[in-house]
């Protein structure tokens, strides 16, 4: 993450982005939109999502997220990685406040793994944050596992900072209820997860699916089980995981 933020210490900008509801007022001011663009595939990039994008006069992401819509709008495109994140941002919530509509873009859903990036841009700029939802990768991995989201325990270790609660709640759940799980590339990947989860007592003969690159022209799934899939850990580490970092593990119940 940006030098802004020690997410270990804190505060984590996640907790600033959910601390109230968006209110009447809100959306009665010009807002900046933070767009979810869906998990790459313009087909699932909403129309309203778009429109905020076409419209805008400044648009902020991180540079892999700008680079899908560069060609859905004229508007000037600023990008950042995370050691530039918080120079970039300032830029941005200085056009914002010159009067351009400012518009920042997430991948997927920003109500899925994006909160930390949503609270960065609300902390910049003294205007009104609106989400505009996306699909998610998420979604699309429940599709396909056919997981109902009732039935399901979705947690996200796709951010920086502690996540021990999060493994918790996986390790609760594992074989009750199903999980979708968005790994953290690279220290927490499908199948260190999977390790976890067998550590806590699940069972090894659990299905698991690992979703790759979802929408995508080589979007890719291993249909294994958990005891299989968790074993993948004796020979990979942060740089040789078998799995892409863009991946969504599905672990169905019993």
């Amino acid at each position: 993450m940006s030098d802004d933020y020690d997410l270990d210490s804190g505060p984590d900008p996640a907790e600033l982005a959910a601390a109230a509801s968006e209110s009447a007022s809100d959306r009665s001011e010009e807002p900046v939109d933070a767009v979810g663009i869906g998990p790459g595939n313009p087909e699932y990039l909403t129309p309203r999502g778009e429109r905020a994008i076409r419209e805008a006069d400044v648009v902020v992401g991180f540079e892999t997220v700008v680079d899908y819509i560069r060609g859905r709008t004229e508007a000037d495109c600023l990008t950042c990685g995370y050691r530039d994140e918080g120079e970039t941002l300032a830029t941005f919530a200085d056009r914002v406040a010159d009067g351009a509509t400012g518009t920042a873009v997430l991948m997927g859903d920003p109500n899925h793994s994006g909160y930390q990036f949503v609270g960065k841009v609300q902390a910049a700029v003294d205007r009104p944050v609106r989400i505009v939802p996306g699909i998610s990768s998420l979604q699309m991995a429940a599709s396909r596992a056919r997981t109902p989201m009732e039935a399901t325990t979705f947690v996200t270790l796709h951010k920086s900072g502690e996540i021990t609660p999060d493994l918790d709640r996986l390790r609760d759940a594992v074989g009750e209820r199903h999980l979708l799980v968005l790994p953290r590339p690279y220290d927490w990947m499908p199948e260190d997860i999977a390790a976890d989860v067998l550590d806590a007592g699940a069972a090894p003969s659990l299905e698991a699916l690992v979703f790759e690159r979802l929408t995508h022209d080589d979007e890719a799934v291993t249909t294994t089980t958990l005891g299989e899939l968790g074993a993948h850990t004796a020979d990979s580490d942060a740089s040789t995981s078998p799995f892409s970092d863009l991946s969504v593990l599905a672990v169905r119940a019993d």
